[in-house]
C-alpha cells in the first residue's frame, strides 16, 4: 500500500515541477524583454552619439587663445498630452519614452544646457488651470535635471495658442513656470529665445510688446559692438552701462505656423544678426540658409507620437564657432517588433511545454537519434 502511495505522489510531483519550470521561463523572458525595451535600448542607442568637434583656438591679431566649449542639447515638440485628447495608454507609452530618452541622454552625454524649442504641451492653449498644473507636474518629473544643467524652454503655439488665440493670461501662465528671459548668456555665447507666434499678431498689443522686447535685446547686443570696433554697427547707440564683451549669438526659436512670415524673418535677422538659427514646430529636420549665409535648422520632434525615429541636436559651441550633430533615439517600430517576437516566442514555449507543439530542439534531437540507429 505504501509503495502505491509513493508512486502516486511522484506522478503528481512531475507535472507540478514542469509547470513551475514553465512559469519561471516565462517570467524570465518577460523580464528580459521589458528590461531591454524600456531601459537598456536607450543606453545602447544614445551611447553611439558623440559631441561634434569644434575649433577651440581663436586668434586676436598675432595672439592665440583657447576658447571654452559649451555643450548644448536642442530638442523640440514634446507635446505632453492633456486631459481632453490624451488617452491614458498613449500618455503612459510616449511620456515614458521621452523620460527615459532624456534621462539617459543627460547621464551619458552630460550637456551643460538644454533648450526645448516649443510645444512642450499639446493642450496648453485651452487647458484649465487644474489640467495645466497637472501637465506642468508631469513635465517637471519627466525632464528633471541636476542643478548644474540649465533647462531653457521656448513657448510654442500649443503652449499659448497662435497669435489670434493667445492672451496675456496664457503667456504669463507659461512664463511663471519657464521664465520670461529673452537673452541667455553662458561661456561668452548669447542665446536669444524668441516666441515667434507673437510676431504675426495683426497689430495686437502682445505682439507689439514682443517686438519692443526684441528691439531692446538687439540694442543690448549691438552695444557690445559699439565698444569693440571689430564688431561695431553704424546704427548702435549705447551708453557705458550697456557695455559687454563681444559675443556671437545663436537663436533657438519656435516657428509661427508652418513657417515664420517673410517680414518677421527679415526683422529677426536684421535686429539680431545671428550666425545660427534653431527652430521647432515642423516635427521634421530641414535646413535653409537666409541670405545665403545664415543657416536655420529645424529640430525634429522628441516624441514617438510625432515620429517613428525621434531625435535631438547636439551642439558644441564657442564664441566664434560651432558644430552640430544629430542624435537619434530608439525607433518605435524596432521596439514593437521585439515585443511581437517575444510574444511569439512565449506562445511557442508554452505550447511546447504543454505538449501541443513539438519543440524544435527535441525534434532535432530525435532526428539525430534516428540517424544514429540506422
Amino acid at each position: 500500500m505504501a509503495m502505491i502511495e509513493v508512486g502516486l505522489e511522484r506522478q503528481n510531483f512531475h507535472p507540478l515541477k514542469r509547470k513551475s519550470a514553465l512559469l519561471l521561463k516565462l517570467i524570465a523572458v518577460v523580464f528580459a524583454v521589458l528590461l531591454f525595451c524600456e531601459f537598456l535600448i536607450y543606453y545602447l542607442v544614445i551611447f553611439q552619439c558623440n559631441w561634434p568637434e569644434v575649433k577651440t583656438t581663436a586668434y586676436d591679431g598675432e595672439q592665440a587663445s583657447r576658447e571654452p566649449v559649451l555643450k548644448a542639447m536642442f530638442l523640440a515638440d514634446t507635446h505632453l498630452l492633456g486631459e481632453f485628447l490624451g488617452h491614458w495608454l498613449d500618455k503612459l507609452r510616449r511620456e515614458w519614452q521621452m523620460e527615459r530618452a532624456f534621462q539617459t541622454a543627460l547621464w551619458l552625454l552630460q550637456p551643460e544646457v538644454v533648450f526645448i524649442l516649443g510645444d512642450v504641451f499639446d493642450e496648453g492653449k485651452w487647458s484649465t488651470p487644474e489640467a495645466w498644473a497637472d501637465d506642468v507636474e508631469r513635465f517637471q518629473k519627466m525632464f528633471r535635471h541636476p542643478s548644474h544643467v540649465q533647462l531653457k524652454v521656448v513657448a510654442g503655439n500649443h503652449d499659448i495658442g497662435f497669435h489670434y488665440e493667445m492672451n496675456t493670461y496664457k503667456v504669463e501662465r507659461f512664463e511663471k513656470v519657464f521664465s520670461s528671459e529673452r537673452l541667455f548668456s553662458w561661456k561668452g555665447i548669447n542665446f536669444v529665445m524668441v516666441n515667434s507666434v507673437a510676431l504675426n499678431g495683426d497689430g495686437c498689443g502682445i505682439c507689439s510688446e514682443a517686438e519692443a522686447e526684441l528691439i531692446e535685446v538687439s540694442h543690448r547686443l549691438n552695444c557690445s559692438r559699439e565698444h569693440y570696433p571689430l564688431y561695431r554697427r553704424s546704427d548702435a547707440n549705447c551708453s557705458g552701462d550697456d557695455a559687454a564683451p563681444p559675443e556671437e549669438r545663436d537663436i533657438p526659436f519656435k516657428e509661427n505656423y508652418d513657417v515664420l512670415s517673410r517680414e518677421a524673418s527679415q526683422k529677426l535677422l536684421w535686429w539680431l544678426q545671428p550666425r545660427l538659427v534653431l527652430s521647432g514646430h515642423t516635427h521634421s529636420a530641414c535646413e535653409v540658409h537666409h541670405g545665403g549665409r545664415v543657416p536655420e535648422l529645424s529640430v525634429p520632434s522628441f516624441s514617438w507620437r510625432n515620429r517613428n525615429n525621434p531625435s535631438f541636436i547636439m551642439g558644441s559651441i564657442t564664441p566664434t564657432d560651432y558644430a552640430l550633430s544629430k542624435c537619434y533615439l530608439p525607433r518605435e517600430d524596432v521596439v514593437l517588433v521585439i515585443y511581437c517576437g517575444a510574444v511569439g516566442f512565449l506562445v511557442v514555449l508554452t505550447l511546447s511545454h504543454l505538449g501541443l507543439l513539438a519543440s524544435p530542439f527535441l525534434s532535432g534531437l530525435n532526428l539525430l537519434r534516428k540517424r544514429k540507429t540506422r
